[in-house]
């Protein structure tokens, strides 16, 4: 199963943190995973062309994604919204990009007043390229952060079950998928 942990800013460190945890987490399970730190790349903006047009770090972030079976995305909250540059990676892909890939979501934000961000921006974003994504996500707020670490126990044992129903469910939404097509026989 080829995994990909989105962290999806070029500023701050809290959502960072939040996905080398998650990283950590699948450690326990045999995938092959990859971290994309947006910060570490230099993304073009999307100028509608498809997606393998584009050369250097926009054409590698881009077609890891799409090479994906699983995304977690992780997301701080800026100005109660996505950040522009998730977004942008959004408008690169196609709109059937995230069809058969299983999606799930670590927010980080300043207090609890921008929960509800996943579900009324982040998600109709990925029903729309459809992905299939977890019920639950994992949101971070500031003070369970000191340090650059985090220190609340619950969010830890949250990430790891996060991690672990979604790699349950891309794996079932995989064994649906194939014994609906052995029902064809051709």
């Amino acid at each position: 199963m080829n995994v990909v942990v989105l962290s999806g800013s070029t500023v701050g460190s809290k959502t960072r943190t939040a996905m080398n945890q998650v990283m950590e987490k699948l450690d326990k399970h045999t995938v092959d995973a990859t971290l994309i730190d947006l910060a570490d790349y230099t993304i073009q903006w999307s100028d509608g062309r498809h997606y393998l047009d584009y050369a250097g770090d926009t054409k590698y972030v881009t077609q890891t994604i799409m090479d994906a079976d699983v995304l977690l995305i992780g997301t701080p909250v800026f100005q109660a919204s996505i950040p522009g540059t998730l977004k942008n990676v959004f408008d690169l892909l196609p709109e059937r990009a995230f069809e058969h890939k299983t999606v799930s979501v670590v927010m980080t934000a300043g207090s609890s007043k921008h929960y509800m961000i996943v579900d009324q921006q982040l998600k109709p974003i990925l029903n729309y390229m459809k992905a299939h994504i977890t019920q639950s996500f994992v949101f971070i707020e500031e003070k369970d952060f000191l340090n650059k670490q985090i220190i609340n126990d619950d969010i830890h044992f949250r990430l790891q079950d996060l991690v672990d129903d979604t790699l349950l469910l891309s794996e079932t939404l995989k064994q649906l998928r194939e014994q609906k097509e052995a029902e064809f026989d051709f």
